[in-house]
């Protein structure tokens, strides 16, 4: 599973039990994250977590890099036997928005920010399983 996590939504994104493919799965409202994975964990197998991390391109954090670290503490904590992973999630905003463009949506599509949150969710598991 995959988590882009945001300060007011955060797209999830999973992938078949073979870890061949990467699929939008949905976009919360942040809140929300520990009760939807409760609810999911307990319907699916998941053996792993990869959560984006936002920097900046020198490295240093961004205005939401303490927010995904307080989202960490929280899911450690509700489910402390939960594989954990972090991941640079630089350009997968932008590269979702150029995956849409290519799969020829709308522009008011493009706009729907629920739907980038999580194709970039889609975009950060997918090259997370090809680097593995």
């Amino acid at each position: 599973m995959a988590i882009d996590y945001g300060g007011k939504r955060t797209g999830i994104a999973v992938t078949d039990p073979l870890q061949i493919i990467a699929t939008g799965l949905t976009t919360i409202v942040s809140k929300e994250l520990i009760s939807f994975l409760t609810n999911y964990f307990k319907q699916e197998a998941v053996s792993l977590v990869i959560i984006g991390m936002p920097k900046n391109l020198d490295d240093s954090d961004t205005h939401g890099t303490a927010l995904v670290k307080a989202a960490i503490q929280k899911i450690k904590k509700s489910f402390p036997t939960m594989k954990i992973i972090e991941v640079d999630e630089r350009f997968t905003s932008k590269m979702a928005k150029a995956a849409m463009i290519e799969m020829g949506m709308k522009k008011k599509q493009r706009q729907n920010k629920m739907l980038v949150d999580e194709i970039a969710a889609t975009i950060m598991l997918q090259e997370y399983m090809q680097n593995q």
